[in-house]
């Protein structure tokens, strides 16, 4: 994962995707593969490679969708397909300072 400051240092060690806050309520969103924004991370274009990435990047950034901030975080597909955030990061960004502990046996 790399800051906005970062971007020109990318490198993808995972499925990423490209991600931002929108400008009017600080909702969570993530790019689409269709030129969109969507705030469920089901719906976010993949990358793979740098190249992907930075492409995905300079698209999101061109548009004036009141998006701020885009960047690009690891994300987690899981064996049935659903993506989930590659950190504890994003998922604390996506689900808010309350996060699910392992349950103690």
């Amino acid at each position: 994962m790399t800051s906005p400051l970062e971007q020109k240092k990318l490198r993808i060690t995972g499925p990423s995707v490209v991600t931002a806050n929108r400008t009017w309520d600080g909702a969570v969103i993530y790019r689409t593969a269709r030129a969109g924004w969507s705030d469920e991370l089901a719906d976010a274009a993949v990358v793979r490679t740098s190249d992907d990435a930075r492409a995905l990047l300079a698209e999101s950034a061109a548009d004036d969708l009141g998006a701020i901030g885009a960047y690009v975080a690891p994300v987690e597909i899981r064996d049935d397909g659903r993506i989930e955030p590659g950190n504890l990061r994003e998922q604390i960004r996506r689900s808010g300072v309350t996060i699910g502990l392992p349950v103690q046996a």
